[in-house]
């Protein structure tokens, strides 16, 4: 039957149900194939013509949530990355993050002066001797990707602050600049990127190291995906630039600070274990 459902994306688009792309999201949430199996008999036995993707996911993430929180911790991270917005500077700092697990110094909202003009640039990072320029395109809304103009933009951008720091004498290099986006690239943007050299990180790409696969390898999960603290506690706490699950392991003072009981904070950091240990 599943064969003949038709399903309606966040961006309007109406597709063929795929059990496989379900079953790949179940997988990965680390459940096991018995649950797996359970959800997916569930889920199928309640689809019907023009279903929404968020319909689906809404029933698949509370019986996983039923199951074990950090399951559906795990399952929900696309989502959670929305869920930093609305003005995208949580989304900046969780980048800045990234970068810095992966060996670099960084820092964000930075000032570079550039031939024709300043620019305030979201992430600046610093490695062996390199310096690299990152520009972070955050959309709080599903459906809606980065089209050529972003890298275009970024390009020229990336242009003007190296042609400055190429002129003047500097301890480092400046020789790459990047686009890292929470949706997707439409083919255009990437053909792009690719053509004129800017690295770019997507949900979705390059495909065995996009940004879901680098969250994933190094246990970086963004507080919001944790099932177990309400929003107004989420908020608090990005509001404190707590932005990663795992700052709160070893450091429970915010939670105290929360007035969280003990019962329920144990509850949360033994999720938050679980689901950081990569």
């Amino acid at each position: 039957m599943e064969q003949h459902i038709e399903v309606i994306k966040s961006s309007g688009e109406k597709v063929k149900f795929s059990l496989e792309k379900l079953r790949a999201s179940l997988n990965h949430s680390g459940a096991d194939k018995k649950t797996v199996d359970q959800i997916i008999d569930k889920v199928r036995d309640e689809l019907y013509q023009g279903i929404s993707t968020k319909e689906i996911y809404n029933r698949a993430f509370a019986l996983l949530k039923k199951k074990k929180s950090y399951f559906a911790s795990k399952y929900k991270l696309k989502k959670a990355i929305y869920e930093l917005g609305p003005t995208g500077f949580p989304f900046e700092n969780f980048i800045a993050t990234i970068f810095k697990y992966t060996g670099y110094k960084t820092e964000v909202g930075k000032i570079l002066q550039g031939k024709c003009v300043t620019h305030e640039i979201d992430v600046v990072a610093y490695k062996n001797g390199n310096t690299t320029i990152v520009e972070c395109k955050f959309h709080s809304e599903e459906g809606r990707n980065c089209n050529v103009k972003v890298p275009l933009y970024i390009a020229s951008r990336f242009k003007d602050v190296k042609e400055h720091w190429d002129s003047k004498p500097k301890k480092t290099k400046l020789n790459s600049g990047w686009v890292v986006t929470n949706t997707r690239f439409t083919e255009d943007a990437l053909q792009y990127g690719k053509c004129i050299g800017l690295k770019l990180l997507s949900w979705d790409y390059p495909k065995e190291d996009a940004l879901k696969n680098i969250i994933d390898r190094l246990g970086l999960y963004p507080i919001t995906v944790s099932t177990l603290l309400t929003n107004r506690e989420k908020q608090f706490l990005l509001s404190r630039d707590v932005v990663l699950c795992r700052d709160l392991i070893g450091d429970s003072f915010y939670l105290d600070h929360l007035g969280i009981s003990d019962t329920r904070k144990e509850r949360i950091l033994n999720d938050i274990m679980q689901l950081c240990n990569p």
